[in-house]
């Protein structure tokens, strides 16, 4: 069995400061976690100190907690952005920290509650919220990365006692995290790989992607002719390189807005406000979600593509190759970060505007005019399959093999 070095976790705690959210000399960093690894939170705090920072912040939270919230507040009041935590928001506008969330939820902690009213206040609360998030975009480094919680591990690994479910949960998340070794060097070989497929791809100057397998997925997508397919380490307006998700697989585009027909069929469980949705189906038209089934929890996906206005259209369009690394493992980890990176993907609402060449030059509103989505949310669902077939669409019609039986066709 695979024995944990605290060597591994100080090594992991600096790819995540150095590469992973590449903290600056001078600058502030925030630190989103859990209450299931307070030792590993201290090590990374060193890390982005050794690594220049000049004050590091720890925002802890803790699913229970949330479940006595969303059971005792009223909707109005879980609604409310008070005026000290506007401040906030607006000094971080200002200084423009760096961000690490580290992910360890319980992928059932919030089953049972209140769905509707706590997606009601989220709802209400992302409208005050998301001007100052605006104002960040494409400004700031930020990195998720993910560390163990026990009830996760024991999700993973059943059968396994906490400490030695919590040991092997180490193991996958270093492993596919292209952590162990000389983490630097494998990111960086990995990036390069990435850039050169996003290169290619951005050569043909696709109009469209269309999405076949033998579960009955039939999906075709419309491209934004400006837009560009981007992976890996990515890039602040100031220049500052960092890697926004680790571990990452795939290559992905902001499709335009309203360009969606056809049905695409999950291929693992998605994870949202802490319960499971699984075995479901999502049928477009004129780019919308306008019809949804699931075998679980089909009721809380009502609710996932009922956020806003923008939540039932498309995002993002992801490429991961079914052999990549998370896919083998073997592992279903309940988590987006690390299923994701197991399958091609979507995305419901938000699109990324520094997908648009030149986005730089332009507002954040001329991004969305040509055809970004705007939305309070991002979801990621798997729809990657041992047989899936992706066909790009070129300017003139001819048709261009994007991947076949689930992997690159390049």
């Amino acid at each position: 069995m695979y024995a944990l070095k605290k060597t591994d976790l100080r090594n992991y705690a600096r790819l995540i400061a150095r590469v992973g959210a590449n903290v600056q000399k001078g600058q502030d960093v925030l630190v989103y976690a859990e209450l299931d690894q307070p030792e590993f939170v201290r090590i990374l705090t060193e890390e982005c100190y050794r690594a220049g920072a000049r004050r590091v912040s720890v925002q802890w939270s803790y699913q229970p907690l949330t479940r006595v919230n969303v059971a005792h507040c009223t909707e109005k009041t879980l609604a409310e952005v008070p005026a000290w935590e506007e401040a906030r928001y607006q000094h971080w506008v200002d200084t423009l920290p760096a961000r690490i969330i580290l992910l360890s939820e319980d992928p059932d902690g919030l089953r049972g509650i209140n769905q509707k009213k706590y997606s009601r206040a989220s709802q209400k609360r992302f409208k005050v919220i998301k001007p100052y998030r605006d104002a960040m975009d494409n400004r700031h480094q930020w990195c998720i990365a993910a560390v163990p919680g026990v009830e996760w591990a024991k999700k993973m690994f059943p059968g396994e006692r906490k400490s030695a479910a919590v040991e092997k949960l180490w193991q996958a998340i270093l492993t596919t995290s292209r952590a162990l070794g000389d983490g630097p060097a494998n990111w960086e070989a990995h990036n390069r790989d990435l850039a050169e497929r996003c290169a290619y791809l951005n050569s043909l100057g696709l109009t469209e992607l269309h999405y076949t397998a033998k579960n009955g997925t039939d999906l075709r997508v419309g491209l934004i002719p400006e837009a560009q397919f981007l992976a890996g380490a990515e890039k602040t307006l100031s220049g500052v390189v960092y890697n926004p998700n680790i571990p990452s697989e795939e290559v992905f585009i902001t499709p335009m807005r309203g360009k969606a027909e056809g049905i695409v069929y999950s291929s693992r469980p998605l994870s949202w406000r802490g319960e499971l949705i699984d075995n479901f189906s999502i049928r477009f038209a004129g780019g919308r979600a306008v019809e949804v089934h699931a075998e679980k929890n089909e009721a809380l996906l009502q609710e996932l593509i009922a956020m806003d206005e923008g939540a039932p259209y498309l995002g993002e369009c992801a490429l991961v190759p079914y052999a990549s690394p998370i896919r083998e493992s073997g592992l279903l980890f309940y988590n987006t970060l690390f299923d994701e990176n197991a399958a091609c993907h979507l995305a419901l609402g938000e699109g990324f505007a520094n997908c648009i060449r030149g986005y730089e030059d332009r507002t954040l509103e001329e991004c969305r005019a040509l055809g970004v989505n705007d939305s309070v949310i991002h979801e990621d669902f798997m729809i990657g399959t041992e047989d899936l077939t992706i066909t790009g669409i070129s300017p003139d019609g001819r048709s261009i093999p994007i991947f076949r039986d689930g992997n690159w066709a390049f």
